[in-house]
């Protein structure tokens, strides 16, 4: 009886056994162990727990070779898109390869029907008992883990690029550890073995994007500014402004990722050598191609040699610079440029004791505007006043440049692979000999007097006839505008030239009582909110526009200054991470300002309703700490003006229609001189709880006070709580983060909506990422764009926070915001305060 039950007993448990081989329920099908390979004879594949991805073996479509590769690729969809081939050069002629773990050494493995190797991921695996397996994410990243180290990555697809360059992967190179992460093309759309072409960062002294053909260059990019690439004329600046991020520690380390709110894009490094960006467009069920690098014939890396210029617009394409001459006359007539061209008159550098500065014999400088500037420049730490002057003590300067976003650029030796452009790109200044300046002749010199005096006497004839001929004066009118403007005007000297201050007046005005009509003249059923210097309201302009429109309380005191400053700031940014100022109005004693609306209204709405908290899952939540962070770089870094809000809260984060967040709400932002790092105010504004303590307890501010209220709002998201100035059982929520990660329980600060173990490790990091930001001392703290690399990137060695600012901290701060708890200025419960600083 006992023998038969032991039986049964095996026999049940070898069935259980097989079942769960057979059917991969052990692990899930996004997953590889040592029990559970992929066959290619049995059509296993995997599948990432979104369903994006798929792993397995494949023939690519059109191919008469039939052969059968292992890779990743697009799933469900009409189209074979593969991102990844693992034995791009060992493909197999039947169906009979496997997939599986090593049971020698753990690694991931292909092989074929007669168990030969034909790829492995080939890392050192720690000794047995380790136990391996491979799991497929939702990125479309594979990685190879270590069972013993909760999961620790031992190897991942994403350090080993092809074709793909998918979003929250990472290109660049790495110095200490001699790591190049590049794009590899196809040989052909049917054949994935190695191809011709090669693309990535080339680390020069300003990081540029580069394809190679067999190792020499075919395209770049320009260098990088901060914001764009400057080389590629015509691109949407928002390619780049939304979602890139470039790190260069200046030592031959580069890296650049990006993130995208969708995984259905990507960039495509074809076997033709051109760089396509695509993305998925369901109603047409194809890829929709956005960007193409190289786009035109002038894109062709040194195409007119060293010293041509070339322009896609012109015929012949070529042409040498001002000053210089075609080095071979006869090979630049048959259209081959390659040789470039040569100086017509030699330099004298030291004619005249500094090249130029003497009497009128040195050497001098002539300006290209709208330029793609030449490779290899040089970097100088001089400013945008000196870098002439440094370019010109240099005898062996051949040319510089200044771009806000890059600085001081200096070349010495032949300049190669310049493209004139029409509405970029960036003014060259190229050193030549005294002889080439003489630019203006005697006749032209009349000529232009002759023009000039007659549009003065035309333009006095004109004057004289308006007066003669004027009505008689019209009804004084509300100079409330026009007062304000140039109240603007002034607030913006300094920062802006005046064809911006121009701009600014270009800005819509609304007629008050069009906006009173379209808010049902400001009814209640259509009031939004309550801000700190006035109420919210929705409306609906006659076109059927929605708009929210903000109307100043008459009792604010200092509420003009504040709308003044918000109408000056926000008229001159664009970024989709922005709320956009479609106008403003200004009759009598109204004050209004006019915004695109919001449906979804306010972040703070969304993460503190116990109902409504259920729709922000975790990726729409890392979704929008990401989106804030891009919005509040393009502040510090990236707009035409430095700019630091001040009153970064989640009330002042909009969601449009998809929940993404537009940061709103400029009244108190301040704009920075460009040599300005750290400002300090007698006037403290802002919200306790989301203020740093430096700013709150000595009045000064800078890029690393908005950071700190980054992180409040990124704990907020994650947790769901409010960062209450009221503590609750003694701990405010930077209080409870620190505790919690202390006692290495850092994912259980999630919001119970959101929690998942899947998502532990990556929430773990998230509140990592939010308690460096409130860090007590400024300089401690990451700047956005490295918190924008810690959010977008799967690196887990982040530096350890330190202690958070107010925990311990209580005392005049504190007393002054209590002081003001009774003064509730929003419907989200936060309050406005105008305290001194000490």
């Amino acid at each position: 009886m006992v023998v038969l039950l032991n039986t049964r007993r095996h026999f049940v448990l070898l069935l259980a056994t097989v079942f769960c081989f057979s059917f991969r329920l052990c692990f899930g099908e996004d997953r590889i162990t040592f029990t559970t390979p992929i066959k290619d004879s049995n059509s296993d594949t995997l599948l990432c727990k979104s369903g994006v991805f798929r792993f397995g073996f494949f023939t690519p479509v059109n191919s008469t070779a039939k052969l059968r590769y292992v890779g990743i690729w697009y799933d469900k969809m009409p189209i074979q898109t593969v991102v990844w081939v693992a034995n791009k050069d060992s493909p197999i002629n039947d169906t009979s390869g496997v997939v599986s773990i090593s049971s020698e050494d753990r690694n991931l493995v292909v092989t074929d029907g007669r168990n030969r190797t034909l790829w492995s991921t080939n890392v050192t695996v720690p000794v047995a008992p380790t136990t391996t397996w491979v799991l497929l994410m939702d990125t479309g990243n594979l990685a190879l883990q270590d069972s013993r180290n909760n999961g620790e990555t031992l190897w991942e697809s994403f350090k080993h690029p092809y074709n793909s360059f998918l979003p929250k992967m990472t290109l660049g190179t790495n110095n200490r550890t001699g790591e190049n992460l590049k794009l590899t093309s196809w040989k052909s759309y049917t054949d994935p073995s190695t191809g011709d072409y090669t693309a990535g960062l080339a680390p020069y002294t300003f990081p540029e994007l580069l394809i190679w053909k067999n190792d020499v260059p075919i395209w770049r990019s320009g260098p990088w500014n901060g914001q764009v690439f400057v080389g590629l004329p015509d691109v949407d600046s928002l390619l780049f402004l939304d979602g890139f991020n470039l790190n260069n520690d200046n030592q031959g380390t580069v890296s650049m990722s990006y993130a995208n709110g969708s995984f259905m894009y990507h960039f495509n490094l074809d076997p033709d050598g051109a760089i396509y960006q695509r993305d998925w467009r369901a109603p047409m069920r194809d890829w929709r191609i956005g960007v193409r690098f190289p786009k035109t014939d002038c894109d062709a890396y040194g195409k007119c040699g060293p010293y041509g210029i070339c322009n896609s617009r012109e015929d012949p394409q070529c042409k040498c610079v001002k000053g210089f001459v075609p080095s071979n006359a006869t090979e630049w007539s048959a259209r081959n440029w390659s040789n470039g061209c040569v100086r017509r008159a030699m330099l004298k550098c030291n004619a005249s004791n500094g090249g130029g500065r003497g009497v009128g014999k040195g050497d001098g400088f002539m300006k290209l505007e709208r330029m793609k500037v030449p490779i290899n420049a040089i970097q100088s730490l001089a400013n945008e006043q000196a870098c002439p002057q440094q370019c010109t003590d240099n005898c062996n300067c051949t040319a510089y440049a200044y771009d806000k976003g890059i600085g001081c650029m200096l070349w010495s030796g032949s300049l190669v692979d310049m493209q004139s452009f029409v509405g970029s790109g960036i003014d060259l200044n190229i050193r030549l000999a005294h002889s080439e300046l003489k630019t203006h002749s005697s006749l032209a010199i009349v000529i232009t007097a002759s023009v000039l005096g007659a549009a003065f006497v035309a333009a006095v004839c004109v004057l004289l006839a308006c007066r003669r001929f004027r009505k008689r004066p019209e009804p004084k009118k509300d100079r409330s505008a026009e007062i304000m403007f140039k109240r603007m005007e002034e607030l913006t000297s300094g920062n802006e030239s005046a064809s911006n201050q121009v701009k600014l007046k270009e800005l819509p005005l609304f007629e008050f009582q069009v906006l009173a009509t379209a808010t049902d003249s400001f009814s209640l059923r259509n009031k939004l909110g309550q801000g700190g210097f006035g109420p919210v309201y929705k409306g609906k302009l006659p076109e059927g526009q929605e708009i929210a429109v903000k109307r100043l309380s008459r009792a604010s005191g200092q509420g003009l200054e504040e709308l003044m400053n918000e109408v000056v700031v926000i008229s001159k940014l664009q970024h989709r991470n922005l709320v956009k100022l479609l106008g403003c109005c200004i009759e009598g004693e109204e004050r209004l300002l006019v915004y695109e609306y919001m449906s979804k209204k306010s972040l703070d709405a969304y993460l503190f309703d116990p109902l409504k908290q259920k729709i922000l899952d975790w990726k729409t939540r890392l979704n929008i700490m990401e989106g804030i962070c891009r919005g509040l770089l393009y502040l510090h870094r990236d707009s035409r003006l430095k700019i630091i809000h001040r009153d970064l809260k989640a009330s002042n984060i909009l969601l449009d229609d998809n929940l993404n967040p537009k940061i709103s709400d400029f009244g108190l932002a301040r704009v920075f001189r460009a040599n300005e790092d750290e400002v300090n105010t007698r006037r403290v504004v802002g919200t306790y709880g989301y203020m740093s303590p430096e700013y709150a307890m000595e009045g000064l501010f800078s890029e690393k006070s908005d950071v700190f209220s980054l992180g409040v709002i990124l704990l907020e998201i994650i947790s769901g709580r409010k960062n209450s100035h009221k503590e609750e059982n003694n701990l405010n929520l930077l209080a409870y983060a620190w505790k919690l990660w202390n006692e290495g329980e850092a994912a259980s600060l999630a919001d119970t909506n959101v929690f998942d173990e899947s998502f532990a490790k990556e929430i773990t990091k998230c509140v990592q990422i939010g308690l460096l930001c409130v860090q007590e001392v400024a300089n401690d703290r990451p700047n956005v764009s490295t918190v924008i690399w810690m959010l977008t990137t799967e690196n887990t060695n982040l530096k350890k926070p330190k202690q958070p600012a107010i925990i311990g901290r209580r005392g005049a701060s504190e007393a002054e915001s209590s002081d003001q708890s009774s003064q509730k200025v929003s419907i989200n419960d936060v309050s406005l305060t105008a305290v001194t600083g000490r």
